[in-house]
């Protein structure tokens, strides 16, 4: 009898190794398909067969997929990375096999396109207008007011993401955007001007048509937005954790959302819970563990039984606060050193330390979750609690980081 054989179509650097070890708890094979293997360096660990393929191409995909199919049994096909997720619905569906509805992604992806279709569904969200060059985006600046947000439409992890409060700001970030140093799909920029919704920002975590919890987040100073943080799970009045999910599922129905993990970005501003935005895949950023730490759901998990055609199980095994802390760069360089990881790692309640970087690593600010060097995970039964112990163990781990040096210096 032939192996179960799990196809993952590349990977991420929060999510990528848990997808590996969630199939091997499963009894599957896992074999990642990556255009560049070595970019997912928890695939040098072992555990995972590895395949260098075109994943932009699409009959490349199926060629390598039918291969395989030649020697194992293919239980399923997914991926943790949004950009080749809508690749990955319209794999399943050559295959027949579970997957996602890939014009349903492909529509989320397209920042634009959701909110199109969300202000269409009545949710409320953030006034938006598209511009492709200067003029267009100055025009609609001059419609919705300052402060704006610029975005690409396209992207993932706050790249390219700017609040501008000025002229200055929006001049500097849309030449910016314009420019050479943005790396666009095609080779026409679109550019989403949206009114800032001022308030707390939380997500809502969804598997198929459920809400399996809401986590409060916590973002660096403007004019940027890198996470700092999350919280889960979140503290809410039974009122304000109803109108969250009435909305986060109300996106769901207007995007065509029913299949899958999702996860919604909302604020909570004067008019109440605004949706930021509608991710139509598994939240990154160490949420997936906050959550199972929190009560006990293993999301990862969860999507892969999905996946391979199994129930769900979302039942709750326990209550605990579970908060995650982003060590953030604080200067562009060479980082020295990075130290007191292992003391933060022994203080009670610290569940994970994790660093992503190490000496002699260029530190290049890029203001989205590249400039993340590590995080560190407590869990408790109170959220005050869980704060403290994140804090006394973010205080205890220190870093040096040295200028480059300037022209005449090299």
């Amino acid at each position: 009898m032939s192996k179960r054989a799990l196809i993952l179509v590349e990977g991420t650097r929060s999510n990528g190794l848990l997808y590996v070890k969630a199939a091997q708890c499963l009894g599957l094979y896992p074999i990642t398909l990556a255009a560049d293997p070595a970019r997912h360096d928890y695939l040098a660990a072992g555990g995972c067969e590895e395949i260098r393929v075109d994943t932009s191409n699409f009959d490349a995909l199926i060629r390598e997929c039918s291969r395989l199919n030649a020697t194992y049994t293919i239980a399923g096909i997914t991926s943790a990375d949004e950009l080749v997720y809508g690749t990955v619905g319209k794999l399943c569906r050559y295959f027949d096999l579970p997957g996602p509805n890939p014009t349903s992604i492909e529509q989320c992806c397209d920042k634009f396109v959701q909110r199109q279709l969300l202000e269409h569904a009545n949710v409320p969200i953030p006034v938006f207008r598209l511009g492709t060059n200067a003029t267009e985006i100055e025009s609609a600046v001059a419609e919705i007011g300052l402060p704006v947000v610029l975005k690409p439409t396209v992207g993932h992890g706050s790249i390219g993401v700017r609040l501008c409060r000025d002229a200055n700001e929006l001049a500097e970030h849309t030449t910016y955007l314009l420019g050479e140093n943005h790396m666009w799909p095609s080779s026409s920029p679109r550019i989403l001007v949206e009114e800032f919704a001022q308030g707390p920002h939380f997500s809502a975590d969804i598997m198929g048509a459920q809400i399996v919890g809401i986590c409060a987040v916590e973002d660096g100073p403007p004019p940027h937005f890198v996470c700092r943080g999350y919280t889960h799970p979140a503290s809410l009045t039974d009122e304000e954790y109803k109108r969250i999910s009435r909305v986060s599922l109300s996106c769901m129905q207007a995007l065509n959302l029913g299949w899958g993990p999702s996860f919604v970005e909302l604020a909570w501003t004067a008019r109440g819970p605004v949706v930021i935005e509608v991710n139509p895949r598994l939240a990154g950023g160490a949420n997936p563990r906050l959550v199972q730490r929190s009560c006990g759901i293993d999301l990862v998990a969860e999507h892969l039984k999905l996946v391979i055609g199994e129930g769900l199980n979302l039942r709750r095994t326990h209550s605990q606060a579970a908060g995650v802390r982003f060590l953030i760069a604080d200067r562009n360089g060479t980082l020295d050193r990075i130290r007191g990881d292992l003391r933060a790692a022994e203080i009670p309640g610290v569940v994970e330390v994790d660093l992503y970087v190490g000496p002699k690593t260029p530190i290049v600010r890029k203001g989205d979750y590249r400039d993340r060097m590590g995080h560190v995970i407590a869990v408790s039964p109170s959220q005050t609690r869980t704060a403290a112990i994140l804090q006394s163990a973010v205080d205890l781990i220190s870093w040096s980081i040295s200028p480059f040096p300037t022209r005449g210096e090299q």
